[in-house]
């Protein structure tokens, strides 16, 4: 962004605001349990496949490995975090694997009969299982001529979690997310750099990790994101930046709509119209910062010299319309976030909207 606006003075400011999860659960509902549902393997041990070196990053070694996980840590570590994050009235653990004594094959996921045994012997709304936990990991050595042998671990699990009510025969939802855990230290010598990680080290922290994965998709979650004001080209900007130092963001508003009005510069009348919407937007007026990063963009396309004969392959070009690439992603961001407060203010009902 910097770059984009070449001498203009900017100030990065940083904001948290809330996302929605994937799954909504019902007000009343405000006790769960969290059960290691997974089968039986066999092992978990790590089975790596060789492949052919990197040679462009220098590497000498590399290995895709593959493993189940260990459940009863992902169990654990999946309700501490559940329980951490302070949604619901009471989290439960049943980390032992329910089906560990099967004889027989059976589907993976939990009858009508047993979500009612549980959700009964637990003393909860509705049970959350996790049902399955695999791990891909690639590993690496590198050499690096000034220091060593550089070995690396990219780590990829996959859990399997699914959202129970005792009413339903089926679950209410199955979550297959994924995300990456990643290690890397030099060692003076290619062994040593292979294995300055064990296995089940890896395995151990991968599992824990994985119990994390989920819960963004179950809990509404924090996100930070930065935003950019700007703060000079003139007198009145440089008070209003004052004012936002000082943490006094309506004097530094009343300042930027002044400008916005008073000025026949299409820039800075685009730049006070982006000053206030990350003002209404750090406010949480999300349709007022929506309606002043819109006037900000019809401005930047007169800037930008955009119509309708300009080719679609230009509007999201950096270089070519600077202004309107800027205003066109903040103010998609925007419409997202305003798109997702009902479903958000539905979710953190149960407190009230107090978020």
């Amino acid at each position: 962004m910097l770059l984009l606006t070449g001498c203009e003075s900017m100030k990065v400011i940083s904001i948290d605001y809330m996302q929605p999860a994937e799954i909504s659960f019902p007000n009343q509902l405000r006790k769960v349990g969290i059960v290691n549902n997974t089968a039986k393997t066999p092992d978990n041990k790590m089975i790596a496949e060789p492949e052919d070196p990197q040679e462009e990053y220098m590497e000498i070694r590399r290995e895709v490995a593959y493993a189940n996980g260990d459940p009863r840590i992902a169990t654990e570590s999946l309700a501490e975090e559940i329980a951490y994050r302070n949604y619901f009235d009471k989290v439960v653990i049943c980390d032992s694997a329910l089906r560990a004594n099967d004889r027989f094959l059976r589907e993976s996921t939990l009858s009508e009969e047993e979500v009612k045994a549980l959700t009964s012997d637990l003393d909860v709304d509705c049970i959350i299982a996790l049902e399955n936990l695999q791990i891909k990991a690639v590993k690496t050595v590198s050499f690096l001529p000034q220091y060593g042998f550089l070995g690396t671990v990219n780590v990829k699990a996959y859990p399997t979690v699914s959202i129970y009510l005792p009413e339903r025969k089926t679950p209410l939802s199955t979550l297959t997310p994924s995300d990456s855990i990643f290690w890397e230290d030099i060692r003076v010598s290619e062994v040593k750099a292979k294995q300055f990680i064990s296995d089940s080290q890896i395995i151990e922290e991968a599992s824990e990790f994985a119990g994390t994965i989920p819960v963004n998709q179950l809990i509404p979650f924090w996100k930070k994101a930065d935003r950019y004001i700007y703060t000079g080209g003139s007198a009145p900007m440089r008070d209003a930046a004052i004012h936002v130092k000082e943490n006094n963001w309506d004097k530094a508003c009343e300042l930027w709509k002044k400008m916005y009005n008073k000025t026949t510069s299409k820039k800075k009348k685009m730049q006070n119209a982006i000053n206030i919407a990350v003002h209404y937007e750090l406010k949480d007026s999300l349709d007022l910062a929506e309606e002043w990063m819109t006037k900000a963009q019809d401005i930047a396309k007169k800037i930008d010299k955009i119509n309708k004969d300009t080719p679609n392959k230009l509007y999201f070009n950096i270089e070519k319309v600077p202004h309107y690439y800027q205003t066109t992603i903040y103010l998609f961001k925007l419409k997202e976030r305003n798109k997702q407060l009902p479903k958000l203010k539905m979710q953190m009902s149960r407190f009230n909207d107090d978020f």
